[in-house]
């Protein structure tokens, strides 16, 4: 199994901009059994899919114009100002 980075920009306002990114959230969270997600438009996903798969299955939730990045995690990360909880799952994942 593998980390990865999923980065996302919906360019749309209002309440288009919450449809389109439930249904992008919910199709994540179906996706990926293990999942971080601590930050507006980004998730952490612990897959045996690759980079590629992983577009390829969000691909359609998104418009021509929106933006997604798959990143596989290089392992080496720091943060800081998350909870108990969101920084437990980071360092066991990460």
């Amino acid at each position: 199994m593998a980390t990865y980075l999923i980065c996302y920009d919906i360019n749309k306002e209002g309440e288009a901009y919450r449809q389109a990114n439930k249904l992008l959230t919910d199709r994540i969270k179906e996706l990926f059994q293990t999942w971080w997600h601590h930050l507006d438009s980004t998730w952490i996903v612990v897959t045996n899919l690759s980079a590629a798969e992983i577009r390829n299955a969000l691909r359609s939730y998104i418009d021509t114009d929106d933006e997604l990045l798959v990143i596989k995690s290089a392992r080496d990360a720091a943060w800081h100002g998350f909870s108990d909880q969101g920084s437990s799952w980071l360092k066991d994942y990460l």
